[in-house]
């Protein structure tokens, strides 16, 4: 199976004049955060992203055959979609097809991805809520003082690492979309993950951030 990255969205030449207004209002980032590789406001082509400590965001993760390169005709064109908004939407709306291999379905690798995120909860960042499902996690969390790319990197690679063994496979195993919306659209999200069906096939781990599954 054909597991490349997927392909970008369309590129969008007026979000470069939007990160540049927003440096110019925003505070500028410490010496040390960007020491340590925070970039604040930057862009990679088409969405504008915020990398800062202390701010809240949201990622969602995926299994590298979520998107199958053999279905590719039904997924290609959502990636074409301008607005960023839909384009969400309608991506997330097709991973819940529950496309690919789904191995997050098994309970032990499920438990991996859990343990993973559970790690240096309260130490490298503050969990908020999550909920795994056959072939993406959700994630809402608060960075702190190791840049939001560092982290995933780390998610991505501890969890490749010890799945693969059980899997019996190499290679990537975890690819991410960055939503990056508000706190309370990614919290309704979640709850929307939560309650559905496709949830009771999985480790469903997704809590309410007053009832945080980390505070268990």
């Amino acid at each position: 199976m054909n597991c490349k990255r997927l392909p970008r969205p369309p590129h969008n030449p007026g979000v470069r004049d939007l990160i540049r207004a927003k440096q110019e209002w925003a505070q500028p980032l410490p010496k040390d955060a960007i020491e340590r590789g925070f970039l604040g406001w930057h862009e990679n082509g088409y969405l504008p992203h915020r990398d800062e400590p202390g701010l809240v965001q949201f990622v969602t993760f995926r299994l590298v055959d979520a998107f199958p390169e053999e279905l590719r005709s039904e997924w290609e064109a959502l990636l074409k979609l301008e607005d960023d908004r839909k384009r969400r939407i309608e991506l997330e709306a097709y991973l819940d097809k529950g496309r690919g291999a789904c191995h997050l379905k098994r309970a032990d690798i499920a438990g991996i991805v859990e343990a993973s995120l559970r790690c240096f909860h309260g130490e490298r960042y503050d969990l908020r809520a999550w909920v795994v499902m056959p072939n993406h996690v959700p994630l809402l969390f608060q960075v702190q003082d190791i840049p939001m790319s560092q982290l995933v990197d780390a998610w991505k690679g501890f969890t490749a690492k010890k799945a693969n063994k059980i899997l019996r496979r190499t290679g990537r195993l975890l690819g991410y979309l960055h939503a990056g919306r508000s706190p309370r659209g990614a919290h309704a999200s979640l709850h929307r993950e939560q309650s559905d069906q496709s949830a009771s096939d999985a480790v469903a781990e997704g809590l309410a951030l007053e009832q945080c599954a980390v505070s268990r």
